[in-house]
């Protein structure tokens, strides 16, 4: 199995901003290179502390045979890596899914392109006992060090018990585990599963629910475990939120590093409930979340990151009046983007 590199391992216990990568497609819904490496850059100069390539955010889609582009922005992703000599850790993750076969092939392509991990879905397999499941995550974790990914049962996830936590945080290969179940008693469910588990102080906990970003982040989950208490939290997000407004996500997870450290948690409190408002605005939970990626290319086309909101099911567009809520939001939370860094980002691009 390929091994984590203690550095990054470090990194990733720490806390930090790892972005789920869009898909840069043009108007003929073709993918624009240019614009794709131009994402990565951002994401790296914004000061992210990893990336997430040919995840939910990328689109499923890329790995259809008529498409194919999945290799493809795994590789241009770690070149771009690569080209920017970054001198900070920086983890790189490719998005994993599928029967055993497919997800096993996917990490072998992972770690042929030099990434760290594989965040590995549980969508598509509702037929699946969870002792398949548990085997099928146990092949993977010998080929790349997985990430799990609690996925919500809206986009495609389902809802797994407190004992199939249990098992997961057992397996010697599971260094993260993201938790997107959209649900606090599923969370909780993850939270004590690991708390309770012989590998607590191994597993790095990282928030997507993006709906809940800032409370997550600021919450201590405490259990009762042989008579001691013991406190896991989340200490990073890896969000497609944070694909929009980087540079703000990673001041952000300082801020609340910060005051977490001092116990002044109250403004971030507040701040969190404007986050979960343009959140609602950009992922559209109003439709059942029609519109989420396209509402992050929406985000991405006005800051000139993006050419169009294409993507390469032509049915993925914006919900009705998912515009005006994110004319709403960026009015009402002037502070929450990063447009400034963004425009300068830009500037430097073309000179």
């Amino acid at each position: 199995m390929k091994a984590l590199d203690i550095a990054l391992e470090n990194h990733l216990m720490a806390g930090t901003v790892i972005p789920a990568h869009p898909l840069a497609l043009d108007q003929h819904r073709n993918l624009d290179e240019s614009r794709q490496r131009l994402l990565t850059r951002y994401y790296i100069r914004s000061g992210a502390g990893g990336i997430a390539v040919g995840v939910h955010s990328t689109q499923f889609e890329i790995r259809d045979p008529e498409i194919d582009l999945f290799e493809t922005v795994l590789r241009m992703a770690s070149e771009v890596c690569a080209e920017e000599n970054i001198n900070r850790p920086f983890i790189k993750i490719a998005g994993i899914c599928g029967p055993t076969a497919q997800a096993v092939q996917e990490a072998e392509l992972a770690v042929k392109y030099g990434y760290d991990m594989g965040l590995l879905s549980m969508g598509g397999l509702r037929d699946w006992t969870e002792d398949q499941i548990i085997v099928r995550v146990q092949k993977v974790a010998e080929v790349i060090p997985v990430f799990g990914f609690y996925l919500q049962p809206s986009v495609g996830g389902r809802i797994f018990s407190y004992d199939f936590w249990c098992r997961f945080a057992e397996i010697q290969g599971v260094k993260a585990i993201k938790c997107a179940s959209f649900n606090r008693y599923q969370t909780l469910d993850v939270m004590r599963a690991v708390a309770n588990s012989s590998r607590r102080d191994q597993i790095a906990m990282y928030t997507g629910n993006d709906d809940n970003i800032v409370a997550d982040l600021l919450t201590p989950y405490v259990f009762t475990i042989n008579g001691k208490k013991y406190q896991k939290e989340f200490v990073g997000g890896l969000l497609g939120h944070w694909a929009v407004w980087t540079h703000k996500a990673v001041a952000l997870l300082e801020e609340i590093k910060t005051l977490k450290a001092r116990g002044n948690v109250q403004a971030l409190l507040a701040k969190g409930v404007s986050i979960t408002d343009v959140n609602a605005a950009i992922f559209d939970p109003a439709h059942h979340f029609h519109g989420c990626i396209p509402g992050i290319h929406e985000v991405l086309r006005r800051q000139g990151l993006l050419e169009g909101i294409w993507c390469l099911n032509p049915k993925e567009v914006l919900s009705d009046g998912q515009a005006e809520e994110l004319d709403r939001v960026y009015a009402a939370y002037p502070e929450l983007n990063d447009d400034d860094f963004v425009s300068e980002f830009l500037s430097d691009e073309k000179r």
